[in-house]
């Protein structure tokens, strides 16, 4: 998906849009890297989200409220300090760059008017929030940068912001047509990487678009093209460009069909639902045979298609600790497993250290004294087989060592299998807890989680520290013939699932031979018909370590 500067501008438009003119109301410093502001402007009230998280750096506006902490950071008390009430005249793009400024009003200490900026970079793990004075002076920003870290520019207070120029491309808002073209020609590379590499604010994917629109293989060496194909490229070229200025844009994600499951409620998306493909503020010719959604604003398209993914991030990142306790024990466990395993396999000679102890005893008379070895009919199966002997033992001497190895590699034997299946089961509860959190959605799933480790033992709990209250339930669907479906986060829920709630006649589907969640479907005395049956049994296999396979097997 392309947060690129083209879909930007779209942002942009629509944020001078409905903010220009509007007083900022409130400031909240929701994460160490995120910013969620409140905005009354004729009338209404917008909420702007921005972000400046290395793995999903975002901005929209959105209806969603985040509750502030308890103690605002020093950089959400310095916007409040000089922001608060400040009134936002304009929202610029530099050229085609991910970049927005908000150019903000507001009255200093004196009661006098002046003008600060807030600036948003939404470039990857550079992103970055960043207040400065109306001359350019930094104030502060989110993350600070200094020259230990980026041998590009420092973004510390008091030094001076600018936009660092690395790669020399061409604004495509500025150049000609043709001169971009000529540009692109020059490069030794394929025709799509030659049109992202030199123009500001094209991604792979609107590269490509290009192609498809000026009918031109992306994957053709760019100074190959003829002069009919580069007069195409520019004339599209052009187009689109016109299409950015003049803020025509049609903001749509595009999908294909394919077999996924929902986290919604109900199951209306079941049957064929939706895989979501690629997202533009323009249309994408080259996905016209594909199902487009279009979308009223740019800010609902990024709150739809991110919404989920930044909740996941969020709760990765605050699972971290979790996820590094249930990996070292897996990990411990595991080579616990195959070290006794070796072991197990070490004792498999043990049956044939009594035969031989029973062979000598049966024919060790006729033997000779100092002999290395004897040869002797195995009357369980009637082979011939030599015997290594202890040439300084007698023959009674060296049955009882064959007896004596038996005896030890049979204690091993039955002591192994024992802890072998004992670890089997603790490296099959670990990658249970392992899936669960994969699965978890919030913060309250988490808890459960700890709390569930706490309790076997994986994590210590402090001292004089009380049982959590538990407040994450199971998962609860219904399917399209109106069957209630729960589905369990984690095993404390599937234990309750499947022992507490569920009762006579309700059905339980699991993934086979893989660590899940327990699916409890409701039967309520009624016969369920095969509808349903496929939406439990693809829940199971939903909420699986095998969720991505091709094919799941359900019990």
């Amino acid at each position: 998906m392309a947060f690129d500067g083209i879909t930007v501008s779209c942002l942009r438009k629509e944020l001078s849009d409905k903010l220009t003119g509007g007083r900022i109301t409130k400031i909240v410093q929701s994460e160490a890297d995120e910013l969620l502001l409140t905005i009354k402007n004729n009338a209404n009230q917008y909420r702007l989200l921005l972000s400046a998280s290395a793995s999903l750096p975002l901005a929209y506006l959105t209806d969603k409220n985040k509750p502030a902490p308890m103690t605002a950071p020093g950089f959400c008390m310095l916007l409040r300090k000089h922001l608060g009430g400040g009134r936002i005249v304009a929202v610029n793009q530099p050229s085609l760059e991910r970049i927005l400024h908000f150019h903000i009003e507001h009255l200093d200490e004196m009661g006098d008017l002046c003008r600060k900026t807030l600036i948003v970079e939404l470039m990857g793990k550079h992103s970055n929030l960043i207040f400065c004075k109306e001359d350019g002076m930094i104030l502060d920003s989110i993350k600070h940068v200094s020259l230990a870290v980026s041998s590009v520019r420092e973004v510390l207070p008091g030094r001076t912001y600018f936009i660092p120029h690395t790669q020399d491309k061409l604004d495509p808002l500025t150049v000609a047509p043709e001169e971009m073209v000529s540009a692109i020609c020059d490069k030794p590379a394929p025709l799509s990487k030659a049109i992202y590499t030199t123009l500001t604010g094209f991604s792979p994917v609107m590269a490509e678009e290009l192609c498809h629109r000026a009918s031109v293989e992306s994957a053709r060496p760019a100074g190959a093209l003829t002069a009919p194909e580069r007069e195409m490229l520019s004339h599209q070229l052009l187009r689109l460009m016109e299409t950015v200025k003049d803020g025509d844009f049609e903001p749509r994600i595009y999908y294909r069909n394919a077999a996924s499951v929902s986290t919604d409620t109900t199951f209306s998306q079941f049957g064929q639902s939706l895989e979501p493909v690629e997202f533009s503020a323009v249309p994408l010719t080259m996905y016209e045979e594909m199902n487009a959604q279009p979308f009223e604003s740019v800010s609902a398209l990024l709150e739809s298609y991110y919404a989920t993914k930044n909740t996941l991030t969020r709760i990765r990142q605050k699972s971290s600790d979790l996820r590094r306790i249930v990996q070292t024990a897996l990990d411990r466990s595991r080579k616990k497993y195959d070290l006794q395993s070796r072991q197990l396999a070490d004792t498999e000679k043990r049956e044939k250290y009594k035969i031989w102890g029973e062979l000598i005893h049966t024919y060790g008379y006729s033997v000779p004294e100092g002999a290395k070895s004897m040869q002797a009919l195995n009357y369980y199966t009637n082979e011939e087989v030599t015997i290594p002997l202890d040439p300084t033992l007698s023959a009674q001497e060296n049955a009882k060592k064959y007896f004596d190895k038996y005896g030890k590699l049979k204690r091993t034997f039955e002591a192994v299998t024992t802890l072998l299946a004992e670890t089997k089961s603790e490296v099959e509860h670990l990658e249970s807890v392992q899936t669960a959190l994969d699965m978890a959605l919030s913060e309250e799933d988490l808890v459960q989680i700890k709390e569930e480790l706490v309790e076997s033992g994986y994590i210590r709990r402090k001292i004089g520290g009380k049982k959590v209250k538990i407040t994450s339930k199971p998962y609860h669907y219904v399917s399209s013939d109106g069957f209630d479906i729960y589905v369990g986060k984690n095993n404390f829920q599937n234990d309750e699932l499947t022992f507490q709630f569920a009762t006579g006649n309700d059905w339980w589907f699991h993934a086979k031979g893989a660590p899940g969640s327990h699916v409890i479907v409701k039967a309520n005395s009624r016969e369920l018909p095969d509808r349903t049956f496929e939406e439990a049994g693809r829940l199971a296999a939903y909420y699986s370590k095998n969720r991505g396979g091709d094919k799941v097997e359900i019990d």
